[in-house]
C-alpha cells in the first residue's frame, strides 16, 4: 500500500468513527448514516483509493466531472451521487450513471428527469434552508404544495430532502438550520403521496457533519476531511 493510499484509508476510518460517535449521540447506529465522499477536487486515481478503502458512495457537483470519473472508474462498484446544480440538457446523460441525485431544485428539473421515462430515478429535493442568495433550492414553504402534485411524476422516486447550512454563523446556526430541515421532513412525511418516501436527509459536510447527524442526517457529504495529508 502506498503512503497516499494508507493516509486515505486512515482518514476514511477516522471519519467513519466520528460518524459512529455522532450517530450514537442521536440514538442511532453508524449504519443509519451513509458516507458520501465528495471527489470534485481530486483526480480519478485518488478517488480510486477511496473505493479501495471501502468507501463506495462517491459524489460530484458537476455533471461533466461525474461523467469523466465514472468512465475512468467504470471497473469499480461505485454508487455515484450528483450533489450540485443540474442543467436540464445534461439530465439524459447523467441519469443512467447515478444512484441518487441530491440537488433537484425546481419543478422544471424534476419534470425533465421524469420525461426520460427511465426506471424511477431516486432524487432528493433541495431545500433552501440558509437564506443565502448563492444557494439553490425550494423555499421550505414551497415543498409541501409541490409534493401534493408529485404523484404525476411516474419516473421519479422522491426519497427525501437535501440542504446546505449557512457559510456564516458557525455550528450553532448550522444546527438550527439542520433541525428545521428535519422538522420539515418529519411533518411532510406523515402524508406522503404515492412515490414519495422522504426517508433520507442529506445534510452535513466536512465542517458540520457531526452536528448534522445529531440532528437526523441519514446522508453526509464529506470532501476535505477525507483528503487531509494527501497531495
Amino acid at each position: 500500500m502506498t503512503d497516499e493510499a494508507a493516509r486515505i484509508a486512515e482518514n476514511v476510518a477516522q471519519v467513519r468513527g466520528r460518524i459512529a460517535d455522532a450517530a450514537g449521540r442521536s440514538g442511532r447506529t453508524a449504519d443509519a448514516v451513509t458516507l458520501v465522499a465528495v471527489t470534485k477536487y481530486v483526480s480519478a486515481d485518488v478517488a480510486r483509493l477511496l473505493v479501495e478503502a471501502e468507501c463506495r458512495d462517491l459524489a460530484e457537483s458537476r455533471p461533466q466531472l461525474l461523467w469523466e470519473k465514472a468512465a475512468k472508474l467504470a471497473d469499480l462498484p461505485i454508487r455515484w451521487h450528483l450533489i450540485g446544480p443540474m442543467q436540464r440538457n445534461k439530465v439524459r446523460r447523467t441519469l443512467p450513471l447515478v444512484a441518487m441525485m441530491h440537488s433537484v431544485d425546481s419543478p422544471r428539473l424534476l419534470a425533465a428527469i421524469d420525461e426520460e421515462h427511465l426506471p424511477p430515478a431516486p432524487v432528493l429535493l433541495e431545500a433552501h434552508i440558509s437564506g443565502e442568495a448563492a444557494k439553490h433550492g425550494f423555499a421550505p414553504g414551497e415543498i409541501e404544495p409541490f409534493l401534493a402534485k408529485a404523484a404525476k411524476y411516474r419516473h421519479v422516486s422522491i426519497r427525501g430532502l437535501m440542504g446546505m447550512a449557512s457559510l456564516e454563523g458557525g455550528l450553532d446556526v448550522a444546527r438550527r438550520e439542520f433541525a428545521a430541515l428535519r422538522e420539515l421532513r418529519d411533518r411532510l412525511r406523515v402524508n406522503c403521496p404515492p412515490g414519495v418516501t422522504l426517508d433520507e436527509l442529506s445534510m452535513g459536510m466536512s465542517g458540520d457533519f457531526e452536528v448534522a447527524i445529531e440532528e437526523g442526517a441519514t446522508i453526509v457529504r464529506i470532501g476535505s476531511a477525507l483528503f487531509e495529508g494527501v497531495q
